[in-house]
């Protein structure tokens, strides 16, 4: 019996002077591309490659290797979910002002914690504070990281070793399973619920305030809705409770957002400046949800309050940079001009476009769909009903249109899952949802149409082979 012939490659000098090797090298380095090589090479060998392989045949493995690892691990793509603040998807888009004023700051030093006219240090979030006073009429404001750690902050300085009284109702999960009490016992306040899971009552609150209370909270259950035999109790009646007892109250408003997105014809979620004028004394927001800025907490209300959480030593811990502090100026700043707001605001963008415009856009896209998906598919206009997202008005949904790609015959639910795959291969990915053994494309908000349907003749949808 013949043995098999031993593999045997070019030498890793021979590959590097092919055109692809010396392509390698040009745009990567000599060392980099030699580490590749030898990868390369590694693997044929372990694969049972045929004996001959060409110098250039493993410079260009090795060439795509090297520009695979190049590629940025976090890059653009397509959101077609249907849910316009994805989380998974970095929720809110920035608009243009705030992409312009995170750029200008990146290229230059600037008087981050520096005041000019006194020629002496500042303090970074005087940048915004004035502009969130001006906008919710709370007295004073302060900034960190998300607005998870607005409350840790909060709950740290107020209610540490002391305790917090919230609601059973309200001990909300947020995204990744961070949870209401995990938070609170990570600042070291003490969790004392009150109430029910469904009804709680302004005596509840009034029982338990004791020597060891250091504040009352109330937490908006953005993310959720209680319905059907329930009972809470208003903030204006906890706030008088609280000052009753001299305690603060706090609203932990979660998403958050500083104007009624009613006048748009959306249902009605509670304001900062309705928090406050309803009693609290602290309001805890985010930035990046509603209000359409950049990653970032909020912490907006009294002076008094709001000094002892700046000297917190956590505050600096919890800081916000210089590019999301110039990313949040910019988008506050559009607030100033409610009327231009669904213009220049990509997230009110987005909440506001019309059906009309998805169906429109459904029917542009639907030939080319078509023709880059082949006889073993069909694709249909389909009525959608977009989410707002990242736990904000969980029940509201926003009427839409968009395509659905079938099989063309009976086909399992691997065929789907496979082209769903297929279009997230693509150089711009594009994520959708599987429903109902379809992969459902929704198309509020889908702005560069030429972006998507430029790169339709790259796709590859073998999941047509999955038909029976």
């Amino acid at each position: 019996m013949n043995k098999p012939e031993r593999f045997r490659p070019p030498s890793v000098d021979t590959v590097l002077r092919s055109g692809d090797g010396e392509l390698a090298v040009a745009r990567h380095g000599r060392a980099a591309t030699t580490d590749a090589v030898r990868q390369v090479l590694a693997r044929l060998r372990e694969a049972g490659q045929p004996p001959v392989a060409s110098a250039d045949y493993i410079a260009r493995m090795a060439l795509d290797r090297l520009e695979a690892q190049e590629r940025p691990s976090q890059r653009p793509v397509i959101n077609l979910t249907g849910t316009v603040l994805h989380t998974n998807l970095g929720r809110a888009l920035l608009a243009e002002e705030a992409i312009e004023a995170v750029v200008t700051a990146m290229r230059a030093p600037t008087n981050l914690e520096y005041e000019i006219e006194a020629g002496k240090r500042g303090e970074r979030d005087a940048h915004v504070r004035g502009l969130i006073r001006e906008l919710t009429g709370a007295e004073d404001a302060v900034l960190v990281n998300n607005n998870a750690s607005a409350v840790l902050l909060v709950l740290n300085t107020l209610a540490k070793d002391r305790e917090a009284i919230v609601s059973r109702g309200e001990l909300i999960e947020i995204g990744g399973a961070f949870r209401m009490p995990d938070i609170m016992a990570r600042a070291g306040a003490i969790l004392h619920e009150v109430g029910t899971t469904n009804r709680t009552h302004l005596k509840d609150y009034a029982e338990a305030i004791g020597p060891q209370t250091g504040l009352l909270l109330k937490v908006h259950t953005s993310n959720y809705v209680v319905q059907g035999f329930t009972a809470e109790v208003e903030p204006a009646a906890l706030a008088k409770l609280a000052r009753e007892h001299g305690l603060p109250f706090v609203d932990d408003l979660g998403s958050g957002t500083l104007i009624d997105l009613g006048r748009w014809g959306l249902r009605h979620e509670k304001t900062v400046q309705d928090a406050l004028k309803g009693g609290a004394d602290l309001v805890t927001f985010s930035g990046d949800k509603l209000l359409g800025g950049p990653q970032a907490g909020i912490v907006a209300g009294r002076k008094d309050l709001i000094a002892k959480l700046a000297k917190n030593p956590l505050k600096r811990a919890l800081r916000l940079d210089k590019l999301r502090l110039a990313a949040l100026e910019a988008t506050l700043r559009l607030y100033r001009n409610p009327d231009k707001l669904a213009e220049r605001l990509p997230t009110l963008r987005l909440f506001t476009r019309k059906p009309d415009e998805m169906r429109a856009l459904a029917e542009r896209l639907l030939p080319s769909l078509t023709k880059a998906l082949g006889p073993g598919w069909t694709v249909e206009i389909a009525d959608c009903a977009s989410q707002i997202g990242s736990g904000a008005l969980p029940l509201e949904t926003l009427p839409s249109a968009g395509l659905a790609l079938k099989p063309a015959g009976k086909a399992s639910g691997a065929a789907v899952e496979n082209l769903a795959t297929a279009f997230r291969a693509l150089p711009l990915p594009v994520i959708g949802r599987i429903a109902q053994g379809a992969l459902i494309f929704d198309l509020r908000c889908l702005e560069d149409e030429a972006a998507f349907a430029g790169q339709l003749s790259l796709l590859k949808p073998e999941a047509g082979d999955g038909l029976a």
